[in-house]
């Protein structure tokens, strides 16, 4: 398969072997990319690179804790071991921090806020500091550009949902991905790097999983998320990640593409 794709010949650096992270590795293999895959459990890891390897894909893995620096700076140089490269990065990778102690701000533990921020945000910036050094040694690649950025925000970090959703650390570092990415893409344009952000909204995927089992929030789904009444599938997350990370952005820097199935534009 590799070599007939949209996304034929690219390299991609994936963090996260479940949900939007798999669905993304999938599809990217499918259209011809080589991808890499990391994440903190190597079970996921094997067994995405296995089933996409058997179904004619091109995929390496790698287990890592990325909030560790070196831990993040080997998971890169893996890649790039075994690729060449890196044209796409697309840091997946997080948390709900409510188990450890997320919640409305006054209730918020300690372990709760450092969990979280250390998870969805230092792991993006160590993840992101290694792979932009190895994007700016690169030459230019055909297309006119070094590589590209894709993070991973969330609806919660500009549109808040009160009654199910008061998780004032994850919101916290949702909203600091923004503001780091925004400047991110200033600064690396002139380089030929692109830096964008994908937002979505409530989908179905493992770590949702406390969502799909709650009637009250899927029937709430109904009206804040009109255009499926429901979750949104990890696939629709996907498809927007590939157009953000591939050639047909390849003048797209420093925006945020929200994929939430109308949440932002419902009461």
């Amino acid at each position: 398969m590799i070599g007939t794709g949209a996304h034929a010949g690219k390299v991609y650096l994936i963090t996260g072997s479940t949900g939007i992270g798999a669905a993304t590795a999938r599809l990217a293999a499918a259209g011809g990319a080589q991808v890499f895959v990391v994440s903190r459990t190597g079970e996921n890891c094997r067994a995405l690179a296995e089933e996409i390897g058997a179904a004619g894909g091109v995929c390496g893995y790698h287990a890592a804790d990325l909030t560790i620096a070196a831990q993040a700076q080997e998971a890169v140089e893996r890649c790039v071991s075994r690729f060449g490269r890196i044209d796409g990065l697309f840091n997946v990778a997080g948390i709900s921090g409510r188990r450890f102690g997320d919640g409305p701000l006054h209730e918020v533990t300690e372990e709760g806020w450092d969990v979280t921020l250390d998870t969805n945000v230092k792991s993006m910036f160590f993840v992101c500091r290694a792979a932009i050094s190895q994007m700016l040694a690169q030459p230019v690649a055909g297309n006119g550009l070094r590589g590209a950025v894709l993070n991973m925000a969330s609806v919660l970090g500009f549109s808040p949902e009160r009654t199910f959703f008061a998780t004032h650390a994850y919101a916290a570092s949702k909203g600091a991905i923004l503001g780091m990415s925004r400047s991110m893409a200033a600064y690396y344009a002139p380089h030929k790097i692109r830096v964008n952000v994908i937002a979505p909204s409530l989908i179905r995927t493992p770590m949702s999983r406390r969502a799909q089992d709650d009637p009250a929030i899927l029937e709430r789904m109904k009206t804040k998320q009109p255009l499926v009444e429901d979750l949104i599938e990890a696939d629709d997350v996907a498809r927007a990640a590939l157009f953000l990370l591939g050639d047909d952005a390849r003048v797209i820097t420093g925006d945020t593409l929200v994929v939430d199935a109308g949440w932002t534009v419902s009461g």
